[in-house]
């Protein structure tokens, strides 16, 4: 397995501020910060790197189910090279990511972005199954019977769907469903980690770093719920909620979105 970690980089190197640090959701890449990179890069450095199994990274360790800490460990060159106080920005998974490493060390965080973090251990926390969450159990639990089966593009098909519509998997782009199947092989492991992390949300109450979090209108009941709880619980929130966007907001609608969190960094 390849170890090295890559990252994305634009904007001016060195300056007084951190850098900003770009985490992207599962089954998408660094490049789905592209748009967001352009907008800032003529003030500030941006970061983004490919997690596990996304764009030029290598796959998640074989041996075992990987934990947010796991893959925390592996991104933390990233983190090194974002300077301290960096802000970080985090959207699903990539959201999830963020707001563990901004508990964990929040004296290397200037600002926090979130767009619907996936942290579903939250909704289990508040209520054991069956409850908001049992959506996303179904598609993963879905796409892991069709990765038995040795279908990776039904196994995709679940999870896209779930997230964006029944039919959307269908209609992207062949270049877009092969890079999807590829990365959709670590999809038990991405569930692992969100389901099973140990931070309670009581843990988010101590977290004075500045936040906003934002939140498609249209988006699933498990990433809303995820979002609802962390609104209660952190102190400096901004919710932002976005009418007419879904759970992919940043990818679908990359404009509206990017141009939400720029403002919130410039304040």
């Amino acid at each position: 397995m390849i170890d090295e970690l890559f990252v994305r980089e634009a904007g001016p190197e060195g300056g007084q501020a951190g850098a900003v640090l770009c985490l992207h959701a599962n089954a998408s890449s660094s490049s789905q910060w592209r748009g967001l990179m352009d907008l800032l890069a003529p003030t500030l450095r941006v970061l983004a790197p490919d997690g596990w199994g996304a764009g030029k990274s290598p796959p998640a360790p074989a041996d075992r189910l990987p934990t947010l800490g796991d893959e925390l460990a592996w991104l933390e060159p990233a983190f090194v090279r974002a300077g301290t106080p960096h802000y970080l920005v985090g959207h699903s998974h990539g959201g999830a990511l963020a707001l563990i490493a901004a508990q964990r060390q929040p004296q290397r965080v200037r600002s926090l972005v979130l767009y619907e973090p996936t942290l579903f251990a939250l909704v289990d926390e508040e209520s054991p199954p069956p409850n908001d969450a049992d959506g996303i159990r179904q598609a993963v639990a879905s796409a892991a019977r069709a990765l038995a089966a040795a279908r990776p593009a039904e196994a995709a098909r679940h999870f896209i769907d779930y997230w964006m519509g029944a039919g959307t998997f269908g209609q992207m782009p062949e270049a877009r469903r092969a890079a999807i199947e590829k990365s959709i092989v670590g999809v038990e492991g991405w569930a692992h980690g969100l389901t099973c992390e140990r931070t309670p949300l009581a843990a988010f109450r101590a977290l004075e770093v500045p936040v906003l979090l934002m939140v498609g209108s249209d988006s699933p009941a498990s990433s809303r719920a995820v979002a609802r709880l962390l609104a209660g619980a952190l102190p400096r929130v901004t919710r932002v909620e976005m009418q007419g966007l879904g759970h992919m907001g940043p990818v679908t609608h990359p404009e509206r979105v990017n141009a939400e969190i720029a403002a919130f960094l410039r304040r």
